[in-house]
């Protein structure tokens, strides 16, 4: 696990390359401050991208049916497993911190599949 800081001038740059990487995953937004005390802004949702755009120094985090936006962007740092991105934290202007935190999807078992498997006999793996 790495805790690193993203340079002002990467922010752009990182968040299109890792949109590839990102693809699939889930988000959950926690936003904490001490005037707002931590609240949960989403909860687990399919993420369709993050990005930042410079002009209006504001980042995009798309989600399955909204859009959460955090302007005025202090600082991003970025929790990583190699190129595993595990979550962002970000600052803005007013000293509050938004996380987001990512995971797979729970994939489950194919129904088709599970139901062949259950009709053998585990002892013999012949069908019944």
């Amino acid at each position: 696990m790495s805790i690193e800081k993203l340079e002002k001038e990467a922010w752009a740059a990182y968040f299109d390359s890792m949109s590839k990487v990102l693809a699939g995953k889930q988000a959950e937004i926690d936003v904490e401050s001490l005037e707002l005390g931590a609240q949960v802004a989403s909860r687990f949702a399919p993420l369709h991208g993050i990005t930042y755009d410079h002009k209006s120094d504001m980042l995009e985090i798309m989600l399955e049916r909204w859009e959460h936006n955090i302007s005025h962007v202090h600082e991003i740092w970025i929790d990583r497993d190699g190129i595993s991105l595990n979550s962002i934290m970000v600052l803005d202007s007013d000293g509050v911190e938004q996380i987001i935190k990512l995971r797979d999807p729970l994939t489950l078992p194919d129904p088709q599949l599970a139901a062949g498997a259950r009709r053998q006999d585990p002892g013999s793996g012949a069908p019944r």
